[in-house]
């Protein structure tokens, strides 16, 4: 009898194992659908460095170097640096090409980029507008050898000029990207509704972001991963992404490597879009996600879309920012901070490939031309009052968390686990009075997640894509989960001891040697 006690716990223990290893062992979705209440956090915009005033800057950039130093581009063709302290009272001027800058409208110097090595090579790079003929200019200058704070005026090094029809949509932007290559943005030309059809003329660069090779140190080279790379159409080989009308300021999502960039809309439209190698993003074909040319019945066929746009009852010209990844502004880590030129108002909008929600942060008076961000990054702001402002993060009151989770599984029903936690961040408000507090985060189970804003079907109008200050913002996530199994397995090591329990009362085990 006891062998045959025996026998059995070992079919039981067989059979464990071979539900174990047979079990859907497949990575699974947890879904979790987040809603973050701001009701008790206010926003507001301060200046980051009260005793300084700025000529139109139209830029803010850090070096990379550990310097903690913080550079201003003024638009007349000035960059100054100084020391990133609230109480800074003096600058320095680091170049001054006022003389070789055509200043005017849309024009004047419009962008500045550290090199990636610049502690140890010197090496930056300027794109401004030059005249007769009017043009862009790309070119490359090197900080004096006995002096950080100052660059060398005479090593200015041409690299790349782009003729201008037109004395607008000039784009300007310069930033390097985490492959090392430097990246500039192109508007199309200028005038109205891309009348020389630059947008989607690839044998130009304007309408384009370009991705350069400045490695060399006589002039660029095309990267061997650049989209029209080697191709026998004519088409130009600088060229990374195309359809765009005045991407004015880009930026990449340190975290992510996300190429977030800003088109500045014609008529009706404002957008943001994720820019990827190769991709078309429809002007003037479209004008966001709204046929242009012809105004119905476009062909979207090979078009990006935009990930977000907003009407021109809301705003009339974009301002693209950055993907929040500081530490200050607790309630805003990941966000893309945003603005418009016309309308002063500054937004923080959530992206993935699931869910699109917008949220107006604050309403300000401001002419918002540019963000920036230090070392640290911290977020700035640049606007034509002349100074450069910080975003303030105000956290009213004091509440819990209270999270509820539940795993997705594709062999069993889903089960739930609740547990309260308390996470507490705190601020300085204007006055310096610090003040404490706990957000509010539920987190509920769901199944199949639904765009709470549409990627491509935003009423291009309607106000009611972008909450009020008090509104609530929800953010999904999907992450890769541990194996899950049968729970029925569970059952399977009782069970053995039962079938022992009943065979001993039916005689077939007495239990005895």
């Amino acid at each position: 009898m006891k062998r045959i006690a025996i026998v059995i716990n070992s079919l039981s223990l067989l059979i464990f194992a071979l539900l174990l290893f047979t079990a859907d062992t497949r990575p699974q979705k947890e879904s979790i659908s987040s809603t973050l209440e701001l009701e008790d956090v206010e926003f507001r915009v301060e200046k980051a460095f009260p005793n300084l005033t700025f000529a139109n800057p139209v830029g803010l950039y850090h070096s990379g170097d550990e310097s903690n130093r913080l550079f201003v581009v003024e638009q007349e063709g000035i960059i100054y640096c100084f020391n990133n302290s609230p109480t800074v009272s003096s600058v320095e001027i680091f170049l001054d090409i006022s003389d070789k800058v055509l200043y005017g409208g849309e024009q004047g110097l419009l962008g500045l980029a550290f090199a990636p090595n610049y502690s140890n090579n010197g090496y930056f790079y300027v794109d401004y507008i030059a005249d007769t003929p009017r043009r862009t200019v790309l070119s490359r200058f090197t900080v004096m050898s006995n002096n950080s704070n100052q660059a060398n005026i005479t090593s200015e090094h041409i690299l790349l000029e782009v003729n201008q029809p037109y004395s607008n949509h000039n784009g300007g932007q310069l930033e390097f990207g985490s492959d090392g290559y430097l990246y500039l943005a192109l508007g199309d030309g200028g005038s109205g509704g891309d009348p020389l059809r630059n947008g989607q003329n690839r044998s130009t660069l304007l309408g384009s972001i370009l991705r350069l090779n400045v490695d060399n140190t006589s002039t660029y080279s095309i990267p061997s991963d650049n989209p029209f790379a080697g191709n026998s159409k004519n088409y130009r080989e600088e060229i990374f992404a195309y359809g765009l009308r005045n991407p004015w300021r880009f930026s990449f999502d340190p975290v992510t490597g996300l190429l977030w960039a800003a088109d500045v809309g014609q008529n009706k439209i404002e957008e943001i879009d994720i820019i990827e190698s190769g991709n078309n993003y429809g002007w003037n074909i479209m004008e966001g996600s709204l046929c242009y040319s012809p105004s119905t019945g476009c062909d979207e066929t090979g078009l990006t879309l935009p990930v977000f746009e907003y009407g021109h009852d809301v705003g009339i010209s974009i301002t693209g920012g950055y993907v929040y990844r500081g530490t200050k502004l607790t309630s805003l880590y990941g966000y893309y901070i945003y603005g418009d030129y016309g309308s002063g108002r500054i937004w923080a909008l959530f992206y993935n490939e699931s869910i699109t929600q917008n949220y107006l942060l604050v309403d300000t008076p401001l002419n918002i031309v540019s963000f920036g961000v230090d070392q640290k990054n911290e977020l700035y702001i640049c606007a034509f009052d002349g100074k450069i402002h910080n975003l303030i993060e105000v956290i009213l009151t004091t509440t819990s968390i209270t999270t509820t989770t539940a795993t997705t599984n594709t062999s069993a029903s889903p089960t739930t686990e609740t547990s309260t936690t308390s996470l507490t961040t705190t601020n300085t408000s204007t006055s310096n009075t610090l003040l404490t507090s706990t957000i509010t985060l539920t987190s509920v189970n769901t199944t199949t997640i639904s765009p709470t804003t549409s990627q491509t079907t935003i009423p291009p109008t309607s106000k009611t894509s972008i909450p009020s200050t008090n509104s609530t913002f929800q953010s999904s996530t999907t992450q890769t989960s541990i194996s899950t199994f049968t729970p029925g397995f569970l059952l399977l090591v009782p069970m053995s001891t039962l079938i022992i329990i009943l065979l001993r009362r039916t005689g077939k085990i007495t239990g005895k040697k």
